[in-house]
């Protein structure tokens, strides 16, 4: 879901956000934190990336803020080379709260005035969630004024790496019933 945008972006704007995002390249434990969430898509630069669209060049996590000497930091930073615009991402493990479009808001205002180059166009932002209510997305940014989406993700079911190898292979777990029988 996207807030209101130029009418000359808003259809490129919708191919470059996805409603929901696939990160099984992961392979998170349960317990996982969102700077865990942060570290593992830039360990898997060239797996996120591509899971985003492909479009995207990777400039930052952590992105420095400053204004007024104080300090804001942006999960993530990239730049779409079709739109020719920043992309703010901001990483949540919880279910999308109203509260995330204002910051999201105040990033791309900050980004839009001290870092965007002026042939570039406004800097759009996702907000990245465990999960999403719709009809509070739709409210959160109905009244929007910086062009900004919501989306989940999902994570893959697999064994974490870190348990891998404690636990029996499919085949070793065949060959063990092979010898019971």
């Amino acid at each position: 879901m996207i807030s209101p945008l130029e009418a000359k972006y808003k259809h490129q704007a919708k191919l470059a956000v996805k409603d929901n995002y696939s990160f099984d390249f992961l392979e998170m434990a349960e317990d996982y934190k969102e700077r865990d969430l942060e570290l593992g898509m830039v360990k898997n630069i060239r797996s996120f990336l591509m899971e985003m669209g492909g479009d995207y060049s990777f400039i930052g996590n952590q992105y420095r803020l400053e204004l007024d000497g104080d300090e804001y930091f942006i999960d993530l930073l990239l730049y779409h080379r079709k739109l020719k615009n920043l992309l703010a991402i901001e990483l949540k493990t919880t279910a999308f709260k109203p509260e995330y479009a204002g910051k999201m808001q105040f990033y791309l205002s900050v980004l839009d005035d001290k870092v965007k180059l002026p042939e570039e166009n406004p800097s759009m932002g996702i907000i990245i969630c465990k999960s999403k209510n719709r009809t509070v997305v739709e409210y959160a940014l109905n009244t929007a004024t910086k062009p900004m989406g919501v989306a989940d993700y999902s994570l893959s079911k697999t064994l974490p790496k870190e348990l891998k190898g404690l636990l029996p292979s499919p085949e070793e777990i065949t060959k063990s019933l092979e010898e019971l029988e």
